[in-house]
């Protein structure tokens, strides 16, 4: 339990004092601080502090090294790479990028759980199942929702699925932990972070509309890819300590034309969602968010899409809102199509479902996943399904969770 709980919490206050960092500095940096023509020179000279960063502090850590890591070491602890990671996120995130802190959050937290684990000498499994805990508190920390982040956390490591089990329990305990520390620091609430409608009834249509949901998200998704491999080989003809800020100029251009093409959208869903704007307006928002989070990323600013493809989803689902019949529930489709959107990239179904779930207003699940996890862990001793056993083949016991079996309870 000890590794598990120490990850949680110290990755619970690196990832609140990291948001808390970015509040200060997008009031300063952030487009609603300045014009829009000088925004594009705070942009632009922004994009010059992420080459100077990078240049000097050395290469950053990323999302797909750290999961690298963990299949084949159990973890990093590498930790050079946050000293560039950090400070370039920042500055880039607070600006205005169209990506968000997901990514550098997520991968700080989760070599911090790596490094933790290293100095108690644990094993590769051990290790891997504590970098996973301390992924998950990252993303509790900026989604607000512990259950999801946990499972999105582990599916992250996959294409088909979660496979690291046994990571499930500890995860779940790290993120609940993370999300305490959060609270408390006041980063985020015990509210829902999103205030949509509430779809109290779904209809025999609405799972008609989830199955059109995932054909227009894996659209949405191998689009948003295809784009990304295009401008990454365009952008290889420019020397790479000059791709930031020509990344910033790109982006302040794009701010000029609307802001929908700054910021990750988190917080210009709720105001689309009361606007009055033509499908074909929304379409372009989406469009134009996924580009420009596309131009940041090849250009070097650090930050994560996964918020951004909730973006997307949300402004087409308001977009398809008016074609619907009558007996139809628009905001069932709606965050049907922030869920695809997401998971055709990342591959994160279970998680991404509940993270959109959660922060769009189950506010009960987090007092009843508590109480799920306490009541486990003091029955962890007592069965009455007798048949209830370890996988079969299972040769990882994972930190002491005090009694839990992770593949079962005994």
């Amino acid at each position: 339990m000890g590794p598990i709980l120490v990850t949680g919490l110290v990755g619970g206050c690196i990832g609140a004092l990291y948001m808390l960092a970015l509040r200060e500095l997008t009031d300063w940096l952030g487009p609603d601080a300045w014009g829009g023509g000088e925004h594009l020179v705070v942009l632009v000279l922004t994009g010059a502090v992420v080459s100077l960063l990078i240049h000097t502090l050395g290469t950053p850590s990323d999302v797909e090294l750290l999961v690298n890591n963990i299949h084949v070491h159990g973890g990093t602890e590498e930790v050079r790479g946050l000293r560039a990671l950090i400070p370039a996120s920042l500055v880039g995130v607070a600006a205005g990028s169209a990506i968000g802190p997901e990514a550098p959050l997520v991968t700080t937290t989760g070599t911090i759980g790596s490094v933790l684990a290293g100095k108690r000498g644990l094993s590769r499994e051990d290790t891997r199942v504590v970098a996973i805990t301390g992924m998950a508190a990252g993303f509790t920390v900026l989604f607000g929702a512990p259950f999801g982040s946990a499972v999105f956390a582990l599916e992250i490591l996959h294409r088909r699925g979660l496979e690291y089990h046994e990571a499930l329990m500890p995860a779940i305990v790290g993120s609940l932990c993370g999300y305490a520390v959060a609270a408390v620091a006041g980063v985020v609430g015990l509210e829902p972070i999103w205030r949509f409608p509430p779809v109290v009834e779904l209809s025999g249509i609405d799972l008609g509309l989830g199955l059109l949901a995932g054909v227009i998200g894996a659209i949405v998704a191998a689009a948003f890819t295809a784009l990304t491999v295009v401008l990454r080989r365009v952008v290889g003809w420019i020397p790479a300590g000059l791709r930031p800020p020509v990344g910033g100029l790109v982006l302040g251009l794009l701010g000029i034309v609307t802001p929908y093409a700054l910021t990750n959208g988190e917080f210009q869903m709720e105001h689309l969602a009361e606007a009055d704007e033509a499908a074909i307006v929304l379409v372009g928002f989406a469009a134009i968010k996924l580009f420009s989070a596309a131009v940041a990323m090849v250009c070097g600013w650090k930050g994560g899409f996964i918020i951004p493809l909730f973006f997307a989803g949300f402004t087409i689902g308001l977009a398809l809102e008016g074609y619907l019949p009558e007996s139809a529930h628009s905001w069932s489709l709606i965050l049907a199509l922030m869920v695809a959107c997401n998971v055709g990239v990342t591959k994160t179904a279970l998680g991404s479902t509940l993270v959109v779930s959660e922060m769009a207003g189950f506010a009960t699940l987090p007092t009843t996943l508590i109480a799920a996890i306490v009541s486990l862990v003091l029955t962890s001793e007592i069965g009455l399904i007798d048949t209830q056993r370890r996988r079969l083949s299972v040769d990882v016991d994972g930190p002491d969770m005090g009694g839990i079996d992770h593949a079962a309870v005994a």
